[in-house]
């Protein structure tokens, strides 16, 4: 059994990787992405459930905007919360 050890610098790599990747798939789905999302496409596109959603609401890290008894979700404030812009 071999042990890996994990370092910061490891981690920071690994954040940047990621936000990179995470950025690229914005940037090729924002052509086809609408400016308005509902809950369902929001939980989709984040792979989250319907409690993360409401905690994210709660916390006001995602603001939606009601009209008709549905929720939409501003895509730009989606972006920013995953690139850390909140």
């Amino acid at each position: 059994m071999s042990i890996e050890v994990i370092t910061k610098e490891d981690l920071r790599e690994f954040k940047i990787e990621l936000l990179g990747d995470i950025k690229e798939l914005f940037q090729a789905k924002t052509e086809t992405n609408k400016k308005w999302l509902r809950s369902p496409d929001v939980r989709k596109l984040l792979k989250i459930s319907p409690g993360t959603l409401q905690n994210l609401r709660i916390t006001q890290k995602l603001k939606p905007q009601k009209v008709g008894g549905i929720l939409y979700y501003d895509y730009a404030d989606i972006e920013n919360l995953l690139t850390g812009k909140n």
